[in-house]
């Protein structure tokens, strides 16, 4: 495995993501996210080269190295590094079939927000993710539930829930939809922050601003 071995948690939480760099945008959500569902691990998983992406800013072991400083910042949080050391793309059908090998009793949570369900049968063999684990979708607080519902794939509406407690253990195929406050943070704006000399260490841990300044990324 890529992260230390515990007493086999019974939910996962996994967030994907470039992290290019991690900021609160990414940190704030996951926490909440994971209190709801009452997780007791959060893995973090860097893509290497994720499919819907040409590529990134800041190299594996910088991405790597600063995901694993914001996992300082709360034990449920865990770097896991497999993405990073294929040589191929990152899918996240691999991804979970390599998780689930590892953890057999865990129900998985995959995190996403609204952008991504609304592409998620666009994603490479999405039905077979859906036998793995769940998706919880994390959309603004007061979002019409309905014009939701009118905007999904059939394929999709169908699976919708919005209690956990209504899901029973090593279900899979669910959707959990999660009114989560969201954080007006992007990757993008805190590049372009660091390229204009704007002050950006109100965006992220400070360990990882300090990462940032020390090796001097995103210039």
């Amino acid at each position: 495995m890529n992260i230390a071995k515990q007493s086999a948690p019974k939910l996962i939480a996994l967030l994907g993501g470039t992290f290019d760099p991690i900021h609160f945008g990414h940190i704030l959500p996951a926490q909440e996210t994971a209190k709801w569902l009452n997780a007791e691990q959060v893995f973090l998983i860097p893509a290497h080269i994720p499919p819907h992406k040409l590529g990134t800013h800041a190299n594996a072991k910088h991405r790597a190295n600063m995901v694993l400083l914001a996992c300082n910042t709360d034990p449920v949080f865990h770097l896991d590094n497999r993405e990073l050391n294929r040589q191929s793309r990152s899918y996240t059908l691999d991804t979970l079939k390599e998780i689930k090998a590892e953890q057999p009793e865990a129900d998985l949570y995959f995190i996403m927000g609204m952008d991504s369900l609304l592409t998620f049968t666009t994603w490479y063999c999405w039905q077979d993710i859906l036998s793995l684990c769940n998706l919880v979708v994390n959309i603004r607080p007061g979002y019409n539930h309905q014009s939701l519902e009118t905007l999904l794939a059939p394929e999709l509406k169908d699976r919708l829930i919005y209690n956990p407690t209504e899901i029973q253990p090593q279900t899979t195929g669910v959707v959990l939809i999660h009114e989560s406050q969201a954080v007006n943070i992007s990757s993008t704006e805190i590049r372009a922050k660091i390229q204009s000399g704007k002050n950006y260490s109100q965006d992220l841990p400070t360990q990882v601003y300090h990462y940032i300044e020390q090796h001097k990324l995103y210039r």
